[in-house]
């Protein structure tokens, strides 16, 4: 096993234990789980989920339905805006849904999470789902984990160092890119999603398909239909560009810039989860805006638990972590994209160097 270096000094303290699987009767994991079941942070929440759920569809009729009202106007921009921030309320729904958070069994769970994610804001469920299960599996891992894999952007100065073409010509200033790329991830989330329909990993795809088909031909048709070329284009812009910085926000604070691992070992589960996530501390606004994602850490560790009882785990895990010696990592939203961004932009440094020597 490899822990990288690339992390800052205080996020990277060393997993010094490497315990029992997290399966393992008497794990340092098993018997924070039972602490965490104790307390009753298990149970499900259908109370929350059915007015959480039935807020995010009002707001979405809400938005289109002020869309439909306003017509070929200029205003049509603020409504786009709007929008963008309640696709990724809707997104972070289907999340909680893919985790089980609101169901407890699956069929239900994937019903309303294609609904959501395919026909709601166009986003493949099978494919996330299958993306973000791997995550999961191997938060950080650089072979394993698809968010930390090299595409445009690079996680650690090896990958910086073996970087070709684009990603290459990117990564040097990545830090500086990272806002202004995030203004593509709405329209890759689309494209990665209609492209994953060929991948026999997505179960269900004629399913999946048509949702998404029927989310594409409605938007755009309502759009062109409705606004003028000119409009229907800038509401596009608008609307796919806030839509990616506000996804990217929400997710960039929970990973970016904390250890990563390669090789074939890693830690047991508790200190692979603990070690590699980080909490955003905040009140329910913060909560709400990122849809209980600051609490990562405890996500990590249990993700079918309930949003609203992440909040409550959280002094459980940090107390444990703190008995049992595992570094616990929690910092504020500004502070937590710093460190993002000074992770992506030393990251880059062999890139920069080399252009300098060059």
């Amino acid at each position: 096993m490899t822990i990288s270096t690339d992390a800052s000094p205080e996020s990277a303290a060393p997993a010094v234990r490497s315990g029992t699987p997290g399966s393992a009767a008497g794990s340092d994991y098993a018997r924070l789980s039972r602490r965490i079941a104790e307390a009753g942070l298990f149970e499900r929440r259908p109370g929350y989920y059915t007015a959480r759920l039935g807020t995010v569809i009002a707001l979405l009729a809400a938005g289109w339905g002020t869309f439909l009202a306003l017509g070929d106007s200029w205003w049509q921009l603020a409504v786009a805006a709007f929008l963008a921030l309640v696709f990724g309320q809707v997104a972070l729904a289907a999340h909680d849904l893919a985790h089980r958070q609101v169901f407890r069994r699956r069929r239900p769970s994937e019903t309303w999470g294609r609904l959501f994610g395919n026909l709601g804001i166009g986003m493949s469920y099978g494919w996330w789902m299958n993306k973000h299960t791997r995550h999961h599996a191997h938060p950080n891992h650089e072979e394993l984990d698809p968010d930390v894999a090299p595409d445009i952007l690079v996680w650690s100065t090896g990958q910086a160092r073996s970087s070709r073409g684009a990603t290459r010509l990117i990564a040097g200033h990545q830090a500086l890119l990272f806002l202004p790329l995030l203004t593509l991830e709405g329209l890759n989330l689309h494209v990665s999603s209609v492209r994953a329909l060929r991948s026999p990993a997505v179960k269900n795809r004629l399913l999946e398909g048509t949702l998404l088909v029927l989310h594409i031909a409605g938007y755009l048709a309502a759009l062109f239909l409705v606004l003028s070329p000119g409009k229907a284009v800038a509401f596009l812009a608008v609307h796919q560009a806030l839509f990616g910085v506000y996804l990217g926000c929400t997710f960039a604070p929970n990973h970016k810039g904390m250890p990563t691992f390669t090789g074939d070992e890693q830690p047991d589960f508790l200190r692979r989860q603990v070690l590699t996530s980080r909490n955003v501390h905040g009140g329910r606004v913060t909560d709400v805006l990122l849809g209980g994602l600051n609490h990562q850490i405890e996500h990590h560790l249990f993700p079918s638990m309930p949003t609203p009882h992440l909040r409550l785990a959280r002094p459980l895990v940090r107390a444990y972590c703190a008995e049992v010696g595992v570094p616990y990592h929690e910092t504020g939203l500004i502070r937590s994209y710093r460190e993002a961004l000074t992770h992506l932009h030393r990251v880059g440094e062999p890139i920069r160097r080399q252009r300098r020597a060059s």
